[in-house]
């Protein structure tokens, strides 16, 4: 399945980085969810990991477009604290 139209935007943008050696990508979570929302994608699942009075550690979102029936899942990773989140995205399996 091709990445919709709005992950492309954002990775024009620079808003969203590959990052080779951790096969995933360095960007925002509320940009990433934002954008497969904007493509289409419900929010089927939403969680975040953390530690009590503390930042998230990490969470997963998942998404169903119902005019496809396609799938999104993105988990992030919090990386430094100057850092953006390390994000793996897959979308309907690709």
């Amino acid at each position: 399945m091709q990445a919709p139209e709005s992950l492309d935007q954002l990775r024009a943008l620079g808003r969203m980085v590959w990052l080779g050696p951790a096969r995933g990508w360095v960007a925002e979570p509320e940009e990433v969810m934002g954008a497969l929302s904007h493509d289409g994608f419900q929010e089927v699942k939403y969680e975040t990991a953390r530690l009590p009075r503390r930042p998230p550690t990490g969470g997963v979102w998942q998404g169903l477009n119902p005019r496809t029936g396609a799938v999104a899942s993105a988990i992030w990773v919090a990386r430094a604290q100057s850092e953006r989140p390390l994000m793996f995205i897959d979308i309907d399996g690709t």
